[in-house]
């Protein structure tokens, strides 16, 4: 006799009533997931155990009629499954689907699912609407990582790329940086729909904010800025380069999104910083295997700021302990900020672990809230 299987679903308003937007329990989880990262207490997918998860690319052209094409910026379908110990003890995954085109029908660019597994037997624990999830604990990185690396009384903050993942960070920054008076914002445009938004989003939430600037180029937004944020969701054909003469010193830049860079060995003359180093290593021996153009011919260019770290360690410039790592500065292994002038460069890459994490505890927020519907698997297997 089998025991019957029931588990927890959890729609977007579910999440909301379980917290999903508490950006100060969300930069707690965050700081215990690096902690058991560094520990080891993990497991990613891949035969190293450290991969972002299954990617699966739509080709750019086809001969077979109808068949899905990669004709906008981020059109893809990814798992990710991980298994995290600690307190959490839960495997799980997430689970979304990627189109540009989706703002024509009023849909988000991705759509997002994470369920969370029982570790001994695989029997579902909550499935749940992650959009809300994956954006908070994305900005709750570069936050958390922010107690460490940022100057204490940072004043201005840039916003690169003013989409829901900034917004979250924004949220987060707050909750850490008590001294920010002044935001600049930088959008696709000066007042680009986005941009704007943003802006009346900290007028509302903010009043304590002295003076936000929408910026006309990227270089506007850099200059200046003790914090700057990007989270840019663009293709690369609309891609800036960014320029390090535009940080001053003291600056602490975290890249979430698309950090385009040429003159890598600029970077020699910063601090360089990430969440998973491994994770980019194996960014860019995939990035090698696609070969030097795309299908249409066209030069292939990486724009992960990791990327560029483990591009400087394996052609020598640097050695492999030049590049700090987020967890050993949590677990107190390794000095965050160690003067005020350093630039502190910090790749956020992101991890499936962070939306099992942050997923199991909006999970027990619901458990004690009553909150979210309670589905049954099966009574017992039909086989077995």
């Amino acid at each position: 006799m089998y025991p019957e299987i029931d588990f927890l679903y959890l729609n977007e308003e579910d999440m909301i009533k379980a917290g999903v937007l508490n950006a100060a329990g969300c930069i707690e989880t965050m700081r215990d997931t690096l902690s058991l990262f560094g520990k080891k207490d993990y497991l990613l997918g891949g035969p190293k155990a450290n991969e972002h998860g299954l990617q699966m690319n739509f080709p750019q052209k086809s001969e077979i009629e109808g068949f899905p094409l990669d004709d906008g910026p981020d059109r893809r379908f990814m798992a990710m499954p991980a298994y995290l110990g600690g307190r959490f003890h839960i495997a799980g995954q997430k689970y979304y689907g990627s189109n540009s085109h989706n703002t024509k029908y009023g849909l988000p660019r991705s759509i997002l699912m994470v369920t969370l597994s029982d570790v001994e037997t695989g029997a579902p624990k909550a499935i749940m609407s992650a959009n809300l999830l994956s954006a908070m604990r994305t900005g709750a990185m570069p936050a958390m990582a922010a107690t460490y690396l940022a100057n204490k009384d940072a004043k201005v903050l840039s916003l690169i790329g003013p989409g829901v993942i900034n917004k979250c960070a924004l949220m987060c920054y707050m909750e850490v940086l008590p001294e920010i008076k002044k935001i600049k914002i930088r959008g696709s445009s000066k007042n680009s729909k986005t941009a704007l938004a943003m802006k009346k989003f900290i007028e509302e939430t903010y009043p304590k904010i002295e003076e936000i600037i929408l910026c006309d180029s990227l270089e506007e937004a850099c200059r200046d800025a003790d914090v700057v944020s990007e989270a840019m969701s663009v293709s690369k054909e609309n891609m800036e380069e960014f320029h390090m003469e535009w940080f001053k010193k003291g600056a602490t830049v975290f890249s979430m999104g698309s950090f385009l860079y040429r003159k890598y060995e600029d970077f020699l003359n910063t601090t360089m910083v990430v969440d998973n180093y491994g994770m980019y290593e194996k960014y860019l021996s995939n990035f090698k295997a696609r070969g030097e153009v795309d299908e249409l011919g066209k030069k292939r260019e990486w724009v992960i700021m990791g990327i560029h770290f483990v591009h400087l360690v394996e052609t020598g410039k640097i050695q492999r302990d030049n590049v700090k790592d987020i967890c050993n500065i949590v677990n107190g292994k390794t000095k965050g900020r160690t003067c005020s002038d350093e630039i502190i460069m910090c790749s956020i890459g992101g991890m499936p672990l962070e939306d099992l994490s942050w997923g199991y505890d909006c999970y027990q927020n619901a458990l004690e809230l009553g909150v979210g519907q309670s589905l049954n698997l099966w009574n017992q297997p039909y086989m077995n």
